[in-house]
């Protein structure tokens, strides 16, 4: 076995977080190859075309992934408690960090990524029309492009709150109840004092067996903080806040963890993060796309759902 990376996630260099947020990415990536399932109903009934022909056993090998972000998810699985979960969401809702419209936030996310780094292949700019321009190929709807495009906005959360990487990005999972053995590296929540807590050690924890994805806590980050943002300004439907909210959450879309929790809209949900998912993952090996080219394009999509133009992040 490849001895392990020691990855310094306390580092907030914008490469730092793109460079983990990647491998976390690959490791996704290869997991999903088996997996990439149908969706249903309509535009979300049909598969994704644009990767039909991609070879995706070029991407980066799933051992050499995994051994690279174990430190990361180590981390993150001792550090995303109820206690922590609940003071990031007071913080949230305690004052404004910043007014920007969001093609300027797409700008601003996009000095993450350092250029001069051979390490780093796609920059955030390129991977958000990546995603929304393989959505617009096939013809899905315009507010999914949209979700498509803003989907990694969430990450913005680098600049202000957050206290590492572990908080920003990396799967997600629900905390106020037992972590289930399909999350990644189960095993690394062993530090966590919720495993021992007589509640949040149990099934439901301090939910109840179809309560509703919406009642969950999910673990905060990039997905939790801009679901919260676009639900309150702006006017995308419930599929493209669940894209948002649930586009990290593999136990559950993939893997089948926490499905006691879901309610009858779930359900439908579930398959929209399902259509979601593809354009996320296997996007990032498309063509590079014009920015310039497409800008016009894309801040008038952004203007059809968040008419108010400036948003408050």
């Amino acid at each position: 076995m490849a001895p392990t990376a020691v990855i310094d996630t306390s580092d907030h260099s914008g490469h730092a977080l793109d460079h983990v947020s990647d491998m976390v990415d690959e490791v996704n990536i290869l997991k999903g190859q088996a997996k990439k399932g149908a969706a249903a109903a309509d535009y979300l009934e049909e598969n994704s075309k644009f990767d039909a022909e991609k070879d995706k056993t070029k991407f980066r090998q799933y051992m050499d992934a995994c051994d690279r972000v174990k430190n990361f998810y180590k981390e993150q699985h001792t550090k995303q408690t109820v206690a922590y979960n609940l003071r990031a969401r007071h913080l949230f809702h305690s004052k404004t960090r910043d007014e920007l419209t969001v093609w300027e936030a797409i700008e601003k996310l996009n000095s993450l990524v350092d250029e001069s780094d051979p390490d780093t292949e796609v920059t955030q700019i390129m991977h958000a029309l990546q995603t929304a321009e393989a959505m617009r190929r096939d013809g899905k709807p315009r507010w999914m492009q949209c979700a498509g495009l803003i989907h990694d906005l969430g990450k913005l959360l680098y600049f202000y709150d957050a206290e590492g990487q572990w908080d920003v990005v990396g799967d997600t999972f629900p905390v106020g109840c037992a972590f289930d053995e399909k999350i990644i590296y189960p095993g690394s929540f062993c530090d966590n004092p919720d495993v021992d807590d007589p509640v949040y050690s149990t099934k439901y924890g301090i939910y109840s067996q179809g309560c509703g994805m919406d009642k969950i806590m999910l673990s905060w980050g990039h997905d939790e903080y801009l679901y919260h943002v676009a639900k309150a300004q702006s006017k995308l439907p419930d599929e493209a806040l669940a894209m948002i909210r649930y586009h990290s959450f593999y136990p559950w879309h993939r893997e089948g963890a926490y499905r006691f929790f879901m309610n009858e809209k779930d359900h439908e949900m579930l398959k929209a993060v399902n259509a979601f998912n593809p354009y996320d993952l296997y996007s990032k090996s498309d063509d590079m796309p014009s920015v310039e080219e497409l800008k016009p394009y894309y801040i008038e999509l952004i203007d059809e759902f968040f008419p108010q133009k400036v948003i408050k992040w």
